[in-house]
């Protein structure tokens, strides 16, 4: 069943066809993308944990997991799918987008269309002069502060009051003037201050940041967002298939909404994981890559930030180990865990449902690294 959907799986179980596969049987199917594929049970992976996941998706206990895909050393061992899920599906992977936005911010900065994160936003846009609320501290934000969602922009998507909700974003024109549009925000008695914050930056999720971000790489390279990612990016990973969303105005959606294929997103991790690299060329620099994956903002009790990367710990054999992760809406992730060189998506469907980010970690941990050889 790694290259099964469970639907029909289940339908040939059903009509007495499917046999449980053997440990033996668990290479997924090698295909012309480039992937390397291998054995699991020939590398003593626990393949019971893969069947056991399977049974749990064909019985409905996760919902709206639509693949589960899974590389190690640069080969795949094992992909499942699920529901609408299938090799060629296109998964609206929602905000984990913003983290194929930091690869292209370092694509730009490597062609030295973009100095470094250092350079200020505001420099990028003087044709959407007069901005609202006027501040010295607006002026002075920088790439860094929303790649790190710590910019003093009053943005808070997890606060439907907040003036800069990505909701009331997307009810507006341009976009692009309402980022720029955003007020100095204030730190409340109960709210953590950059200077009392661990990394000196207080985190604050923000989509309108990562789609400015975008806008600024288009203004960089005068190109679209989706022909820069396509030309520096996803032929250089041999990624065929994908869709961009764009703004009202048409600036490219950095901050979220991209459809990839599972196999590529695994690509992503894999270029995540060996420093910028696909099949030993670099197609992303390394300094960028390590920049990218270097904690820089507590986002939460459990979770660090680096350039729209989120950092979580996993147990690996008991011991908690560092893994960065894509994430995004619908429990949409790319794990990427450099001590055990694997990386692993799970795609999911689970929009907006409380349940959805627990999910997806808990078939990473109570399946994925307990599979683990």
């Amino acid at each position: 069943m790694p290259y099964l959907t469970t639907r029909w799986a289940c339908a040939l179980a059903l009509a007495g066809l499917f046999r449980p596969l053997a440990a033996a049987d668990y290479r997924p199917q090698g295909r012309d993308d480039g992937w390397q594929v291998a054995d699991a049970s020939a590398l003593h992976w626990h393949t019971d944990r893969f069947r056991a996941l399977e049974a749990k998706l064909a019985d409905g206990s996760y919902k709206g997991v639509t693949s589960v895909v899974v590389a190690r050393d640069g080969k795949l061992v094992y992909e499942t799918y699920a529901g609408e899920g299938a090799v060629d599906h296109l998964n609206d992977i929602r905000s984990a987008s913003k983290s194929v936005t930091a690869l292209l911010v370092g694509a730009a900065i490597a062609r030295k269309t973009i100095a470094g994160v250092g350079d200020r936003v505001y420099d990028y846009f003087p044709d959407k002069r007069p901005y609202l609320h006027p501040d010295p501290r607006k002026q002075a934000i920088t790439l860094e502060d929303l790649l790190t969602m710590s910019s003093l922009w009053e943005c808070n998507d997890d606060n439907p009051f907040s003036t800069g909700n990505e909701e009331r974003m997307y009810v507006t024109e341009d976009w692009l003037q309402f980022a720029l549009d955003l007020p100095v925000k204030g730190f409340a008695p109960w709210m953590a201050r950059p200077a009392d914050s661990p990394y000196g930056r207080a985190f604050s999720y923000c989509t309108a940041g990562a789609f400015t971000l975008g806008a600024v790489v288009e203004r960089a390279t005068h190109r679209p967002l989706a022909a820069f990612a396509a030309d520096v990016l996803e032929r250089p990973l041999g990624i065929r298939a994908v869709k961009w969303n764009t703004s009202p105005l048409g600036i490219g959606m950095g901050g979220g909404g991209t459809r990839y294929r599972s196999r590529d997103l695994a690509k992503l991790g894999e270029l995540a994981l060996d420093e910028g690299r696909w099949q030993g060329r670099q197609v992303i620099p390394a300094s960028w890559v390590r920049a990218m994956l270097t904690p820089r903002v507590q986002a939460r009790e459990d979770a660090d930030y680096g350039y729209l990367w989120w950092r979580f710990r996993f147990p690996v054999h008991g011991v908690e180990q560092p893994v960065w992760a894509m994430s995004g809406n619908g429990g949409n992730y790319v794990f990427v865990m450099p001590a055990q060189r694997l990386v692993a998506v799970v795609t999911s469907t689970a929009y907006n449902q409380r349940y959805a980010h627990p999910q997806s970690q808990e078939i990473f941990r109570d399946y994925v690294l307990q599979a683990l050889p």
